[in-house]
């Protein structure tokens, strides 16, 4: 029977119209405590001066201060539903499949959302043709909630109503005077074309325009050309034998992306089989570090490379200026690829119609069943010609109005200041964008547009794939699409999703089955625009770029970085913070450039004190364009007389003041070609770099990384080539594994879960995907650039990268255990720690090993680091006091200690610092307070779950349910997680294998983190 009785603690609540008890029901204490008086004004605390017992007093008082705090009952008003909230169990996440298609990035994904929110991004494994997630569409939950983003509909600066923004624009542009200019992203979508057609039916004016911000433009001339469609052919690099690559980072963003999980696959040796991959480019790239054999060469010189390339393997006469070296070398992949027949394939990112004509012949004349040509990417639709004369059409008066959608042209344009200039002549300039950027600012109309993850819409990836865009969450704020504004504008009352819905009706068979897998095989149901295809002339576009392969001056290749990409999310921290793969340096992008080329201009890069690392400027000039105090990279493997630099730096325009940074490369990117000729003179003063690893080689370390060659793979026995390390007892050698050796009494880990992760050097392509994974599942802080410089960095994911010293690490191996006597010691371990001019790359996934015997549990003095049951090695964050014992005593740094409460703090002002930005956070981890140990947990939130949800169904868990977040993110197959007391599990063939090793096993700590030995296909056709 339950109690009536009324408890009160004063007479005062007996009264209940008194302000005294309303009060009560929302604080501890009626009148507030006047904190802010003495501890609110920073710069006055640090210019007063407390003695002892007031200090003592302010700190009891502020004590008092934060409980009273803690025991507020603020109203927060929650984020709208998509869905309505009793189909919602709190604690309980809930996927959406959807799509995300910026322009730039493609790819099928899952939605991870908590009570409303989206807060991570996954692989949606039901997509065959585009379903890699990389680093910047695991980041792309941030974007979403940007305190930065446009919230309503604005005309003149000024926020107005979506039916008066709608009344202004409908009677601009009927009474606009000249063509209307439509520049819009690629959309690649069925339903978005159609309603482009419809609006222009009802504005005849309209020329539509797409824009590329990096262009494939001439690789879609040359297959328009030859097939009649405007698309890009498609490559399955599982089937290859055989990959020579002429300039194209296919494992980065060429053409796409999105290969890097075929090729990986093709990269494992299987049966005694792998691919082998020869890389002939100017930049080092993520393609290039993975090749079996790298070839650099300048851009003049990659043309003759392929025409070159062409003549070997057709038969017909070939010669070429090429050094004798380079001429040799195309002569083995020559070789290579007639061999393979239709397991060979040649790509190029060379951006010259006629390199790319000859690609197609060459692998047309393979037969190469690597590359597709009759289900080709409709990914990239740009005309670098078209946008160009857009320009030139605007400065002289031919359009009265201009909408831009999914475009930055005042930015990403290399004319972009002519640009500006005409839109100011255009009588009606409209902008749908997401952010203020630099376009938006300009335009008389901005037409407030929502983040993917509030959209619907259809994509088409192939001429047979495509994908669904849904809504993960309502609008955050008062926008609407651009598709949206077009139905409105065209006199059509149908919604986009209704619009969709209709394009599709008779073309699937369950529209519902389509959104729930969020990709589906069809027709389209508009028809493509199909052009007649001409004969090229390959003997022509042979001699035109043979001809063409000689230039003046120094070459630069302009390219993407993995994090950063076209600069679409700029304003995204946890890119920003993300190393590069091959410089390790993060906040920047750079001018690279070769050691011998730094030399001779003067340009230096030195490691200083501190322990940063620092380097010279440089201007870069193009025909008059000059961008100034460019930093500067030495990069070893860049080719002599050329240089890079990447794309998506340098905004201004909504980005928080923290991440404006790097220079804006776009002013180079002349006619929209990624290869320019420009001259480079050195700048006076020094750049700090936040570089978070500046040792570059291994120094012959083969305890570090194991690597062989395929041949020895195959003929050896593994002791030889993956050799279990000796230790000495009693004088005797003994390995490392025996129980005789070891220091601690091991547990029975046979009952129950006993977690293990291994990691396939050969699969990993060092893409950081499952850095950026990381950082959204447990809620890894941003630092910011300085605290990086001071190794204060705080990913509990790492990926290290090393060069070789010599021309490969077994070379370097050879070198070390060859030195003896004092001199030859301190000369040779000193060139050991210098990269080569072209070194063999190799990347290494680090994390908390999770240790059996595990150095740091030994010394933390408060136990807040332990082992668990299930093979975890853990962190008790309420415990821990922050001696750091446990960081000294770890051989893997693998560590991180919170120096400062990053969470709402305005010194680190990120995501972290505003409440949009917490909407991201997974409530499954704990944010963690200053002066605490950090570190991988083996994602224990994830994989408890996992068994909670097989209890409550009653089963077993089944082999490859169990997931960490850089495993899931991992398309490559490079990471495998899961029970080794599991007898069918995968992971414990993994531990069987005879190619597993673990990180420095001579220390016998027994980690439950594995790697697989890194095998190269070094044999010569």
């Amino acid at each position: 029977m339950s109690s009536n009785k009324k408890y009160w603690k004063s007479v005062e609540e007996l009264n209940e119209n008194s302000s005294v008890v309303e009060t009560l029901q929302q604080k501890e204490f009626a009148e507030e405590i006047p904190v802010n008086e003495f501890l609110g004004d920073k710069d006055s605390l640090e210019s007063s001066k407390t003695s002892r017992r007031d200090f003592l007093k302010y700190v009891g008082f502020s004590t008092a201060a934060a409980s009273l705090a803690a025991c507020e009952g603020p109203v927060i008003k929650s984020i709208p539903y998509v869905v309505q909230p009793e189909r919602i169990v709190p604690g309980v996440a809930n996927y959406y499949a959807s799509t995300i298609a910026d322009g730039f990035d493609f790819a099928s994904v899952l939605v991870k959302t908590r009570e409303g929110r989206p807060i991570k991004i996954e692989n949606n494994d039901l997509s065959k043709a585009k379903g890699g997630v990389n680093a910047r569409v695991q980041a792309s939950v941030l974007s979403m909630y940007d305190s930065n983003r446009v919230r309503r509909p604005m005309i003149e600066g000024k926020n107005v109503s979506w039916e008066e923004f709608d009344r202004q624009v409908g009677s601009a542009l009927d009474s606009v005077s000249g063509d209307i200019l439509l520049l819009t992203q690629t959309f690649a979508s069925p339903s978005t074309t159609k309603l482009i057609n419809e609006f222009s039916e009802k504005y005849p004016n309209v020329r539509h325009v797409v824009y590329d911000t990096v262009s494939e433009s001439d690789a879609l001339n040359a297959y328009q050309a030859k097939f009649g469609m405007r698309a890009l052919p498609n490559y399955d690099f599982s089937k290859a034998e055989t990959i020579v690559s002429i300039g194209a980072d296919f494992l980065g963003d060429w053409q796409g992306g999105g290969y890097d999980a075929g090729y990986a696959k093709g990269r494992i040796p299987e049966k005694g089989k792998m691919s082998r991959h020869i890389q002939f480019e100017s930049n080092m790239s993520l393609t290039g570090a993975n090749a079996d054999k790298r070839y650099p060469v300048t851009p003049s010189q990659q043309k003759a490379v392929l025409a070159a390339l062409y003549g070997y393997v057709s038969g017909s006469s070939s010669t070429s200026n090429l050094p004798a070296e380079i001429d040799d070398a195309v002569v083995k992949a020559a070789s290579q690829l007639r061999k393979a027949g239709s397991g060979a394939v040649v790509v190029s990112g060379i951006p010259d119609v006629n390199a790319q004509a000859i690609v197609l012949a060459i692998n047309e004349a393979l037969g190469s069943r690597v590359m597709h040509t009759d289900n080709p990417r409709m990914i990239r639709q740009g005309d670098a010609e078209e946008v160009m004369q857009a320009v030139e059409d605007m400065k002289s008066g031919a359009f009265g109005a201009v909408l831009m959608a999914g475009v930055n042209p005042a930015y990403s344009l290399p004319n972009a200041k002519e640009f500006t200039e005409a839109l100011a002549g255009v009588d009606v300039s409209l902008a749908f964008s997401m952010k203020p950027d630099e376009t938006a600012e300009l335009c008389k109309f901005v037409a407030a547009t929502p983040h993917y993850l509030e959209s619907w819409q259809d994509i088409q990836y192939t001429a047979s794939d495509f994908a669904l865009m849904q809504p993960t969450i309502r609008p955050l704020f008062d926008t609407r699409q651009f598709q949206d504004c077009l139905l409105k504008w065209s006199g059509n009352d149908k919604s986009y999703h209704e619009y969709i819905k209709e394009t599709w009706s008779g073309s699937i068979s369950s529209w519902n089955t389509a959104l729930h897998d969020g990709v589906f095989k069809a027709n389209s149901p508009v028809e493509a625009g199909v052009s007649q295809s001409e004969s090229v002339d390959i003997s022509r576009a042979v001699s035109e770029l043979s001809s063409d392969s000689e230039a003046s001056g120094m070459e630069l290749t302009l390219y993407t970085k993995p994090s950063m990409g076209d600069g679409q999310q700029a304003n995204n921290p946890w890119l920003q913070e993300m190393p590069d793969p091959l410089t390790r340096a993060s906040w920047d992008n750079y001018l690279t450039v070769s050691k011998a080329d730094a030399d001779a201009m003067g340009l230096e890069n030195e490691n200083v004190a501190n322990g940063g690392l620092n380097g010279s400027y440089a201007n870069v000039t193009l025909d008059g364009v000059v961008v100034k105090n460019v930093p500067v990279m030495i990069q070893p493997g860049q080719a002599k007389g050329s240089v890079g630099l990447a794309l998506g730096y340098g905004k201004k325009a909504a980005i928080q003041k923290e991440m404006q940074v790097g220079v804006n490369a776009y002013s180079l990117y002349k006619n929209l070609s990624a290869v320019q000729s420009v001259s480079i003179e050195k700048a006076p003063g020094i750049h700090e770099f936040a570089c978070v690893q500046l040792h570059s080689t291994l120094m012959g370390r083969g305890d570090i990384i194991k690597e062989t060659t395929l041949e020895i793979f195959n003929t050896k026995d593994a002791k030889e080539w993956n050799v279990v390390p000796q230790v000495s007892l009693d004088h005797v050698e003994k390995p490392v594994t025996s129980p005789e050796v070891d220091m601690w009494d091991s547990f029975d880990r046979s009952v129950g879960h006993h977690f293990n992760l291994s990691i396939d050097l050969n699969a990993c392509t060092g893409c950081g995907a499952c850095v950026i994974a990381c950082h959204a599942e447990n809620n890894v802080p941003v630092v910011g650039k300085s605290e990086v410089r001071r190794s204060r960095d705080m990913h509990w994911l790492r990926i290290d990268r090393y060069y070789s010293s010599e021309d490969s690490f077994i070379d370097d191996l050879d070198k070390k255990e060859n030195i003896s006597g004092l001199g030859s010691s301190l000369s040779e371990f000193g060139e050991l720690e210098e990269p080569a001019d072209n070194p063999q790359v190799i990347f290494q996934p680090v994390m908390c090993q999770h240790c059996n015997h595990a150095p740091c549990e030994t010394v933390c003095p408060v136990a807040a680091t332990s082992h668990g049951r299930q093979g975890q090695n853990q962190m008790i964050y309420n415990r821990c006091v922050g001696t750091r014992y446990c960081a000294n005593n770890c051989p893997y740094k693998v560590r991180r200690f919170n120096w400062f409460n990053y969470a709402e703090n305005e010194e680190f002002d990120y995501h972290m610092n505003n409440d949009l930005g917490r909407m991201v956070i997974n409530p499954d981890v704990t944010v963690r307070s200053r002066g605490v140990m950090e570190k991988c947990s083996m994602c224990i939130q994830k994989t408890q779950k996992t068994i909670l949800d097989a209890k409550r169904e009653g089963r077993e868990v089944e082999d490859g349910e169990f997931q960490t977040a850089c495993s899931a993110a991992c398309d490559k197959g490079a990471m495998t997680f899961g029970d080794i007391n599991n007898e069918g599990a995968v992971i414990r063939d993994k531990k069987e294998d005879d190619r597993m090793y673990h990180l420095l096993e001579y220390l016998g700590t027994k980690p439950n983190v594995m790697y697989q030995t890194k095998i190269r296909n070094t044999t010569e056709a």
